[in-house]
């Protein structure tokens, strides 16, 4: 996943830099709290429609990776 920002864009100007979906003011956390919630992604697709299913798709892609990097335990080393 070379072209991260076609999924993610943090700028401080939006959302007081937390990250969105490129293109948009819709954090990415919003999608996690529907997933975890139970949601489909076609209902958070049609709760925040400006964001493209692809875009959706390709967070959690990006967010699969990082779990399952090799690479995870300096990640998390960083992050606690």
């Amino acid at each position: 996943m070379r072209n991260i920002d076609k999924y993610i864009t943090i700028d401080s100007e939006i959302q007081n830099g937390q990250p969105v979906f490129t293109g948009t003011r819709v954090p990415i956390q919003s999608l996690f709290w529907h997933l975890e919630k139970g949601v489909s992604i076609e209902k958070f697709i049609e709760d925040f429609p400006s964001v493209r299913k692809a875009q959706a798709i390709g967070v959690l892609e990006i967010a699969n990776k990082i779990v399952n990097s090799s690479q995870l335990n300096k990640f998390y080393e960083t992050v606690d």
